[in-house]
């Protein structure tokens, strides 16, 4: 193993490494069962958060339609985790050692990618990239506890993409049991090392209302994840919306912008609606989350848009549940007392 603090051991380490065994149950460390009073007087440890408010402790779903940026996204996520400060422009991280899992990517692409998005700044040598590795279970797990055990403050492992690693299915297993299955070998590594692993994945060509039918394959591999967060293209000011939602994760929706030149993804501030409608709708919605109640003359008056220009747009906007009338003026849904 290299002493060099820019030259980390790779995914598996330069010395004999020992047989791999399976990975055991972390023993004498999650305690399974309590009494009613013994479990409310218990003090658990806070979640450990990769990203805080996005990315937890645990089994973490990525999914987005091809070309939407996933890699893009993941690539900058870990070495933000790895280099500390920042994620997405806004989101303070700690630093930690990070894995990254690149299945479908090639050395040379890899170094084009990060020398994009990190432009000036020095490569972390807290990450470690690997193209290559075993489906889970035929011993890549095994070769994931063994970097998680070189590095025990490891915070975070992202897979891209997860089918690259998944396996083959048991004999005879449901198409539901054996995604559930193949999530599951992941959540023992997440659950045993009490780090994030994040599993980029495709979503349907089909849209949906809700994002989490869009994750491609059964709700087995999204009941099996403590977290599914998916990425799709948007229209207006944000050029995608990251929906997320999870055990230990608020659900939300998070507008987001590309630019290409870097390669990075940044979080914009406010709703993700005041991002992903038209300017004029846009412009309405910000005056009324501020002046709750306004009504058209009102809203006219505020914003500078011709009165019949605001009276056309709020009906619309009624019509597509963006607005609520209240009193003869309008509120935001689920502010201000609208009920949507």
């Amino acid at each position: 193993m290299s002493d060099d603090p820019y030259n980390p051991p790779h995914l598996y380490s330069a010395r004999p490494a020992p047989e791999p065994q399976p990975l055991q149950p972390a023993q004498q460390r999650i305690r399974t069962a309590w009494t009613a009073d013994e479990l409310m007087a218990t003090e658990f440890p806070a979640p450990k958060w990769a990203v805080p408010g996005i990315i937890s402790e645990g089994v973490n779903l990525l999914a987005g339609p091809p070309k939407v940026g996933k890699s893009w996204l993941s690539l900058g996520l870990a070495l933000s985790v790895a280099a500390g400060g920042q994620a997405m422009d806004s989101v303070p991280v700690q630093s930690g050692p990070v894995l990254y899992l690149a299945l479908e990517d090639t050395p040379r692409r890899l170094q084009t990618r990060m020398r994009k998005i990190l432009g000036s700044d020095r490569a972390p040598a807290s990450l470690t990239l690997a193209t290559s590795c075993p489906p889970l279970p035929q011993g890549g797990n095994e070769a994931i506890a063994q970097w998680c055990e070189r590095n025990p403050e490891a915070r975070m492992v992202v897979i891209d993409v997860f089918a690259k690693m998944r396996g083959t299915s048991a004999p005879g297993a449901s198409a539901y049991d054996a995604d559930y299955a193949a999530v599951g070998h992941a959540k023992r590594i997440a659950d045993h090392y009490g780090i994030a692993v994040v599993l980029v994945h495709h979503v349907r060509k089909a849209a949906s209302d809700d994002f989490l039918a869009e994750v491609s394959g059964t709700n087995g591999l999204a009941g099996a994840a403590d977290a599914t967060l998916v990425l799709k293209r948007s229209r207006g000011q944000a050029d995608g919306v990251l929906h997320v939602t999870g055990r230990d994760v608020d659900e939300a929706e998070y507008a987001l912008r590309f630019y290409a030149e870097a390669g990075a993804w940044q979080l914009l501030e406010g709703p993700a609606a005041d991002h992903t409608i038209g300017d004029t709708r846009a412009t309405i919605l910000r005056y009324v989350r501020e002046n709750p109640g306004a009504k058209p003359k009102q809203i006219a008056e505020g914003t500078g848009l011709q009165s019949d220009l605001v009276r056309q747009t709020c009906s619309r906007m009624v019509n597509d549940v963006q607005l609520i009338r209240k009193a003869g003026g309008y509120v935001v849904p689920g502010e201000n007392g609208g009920q949507a």
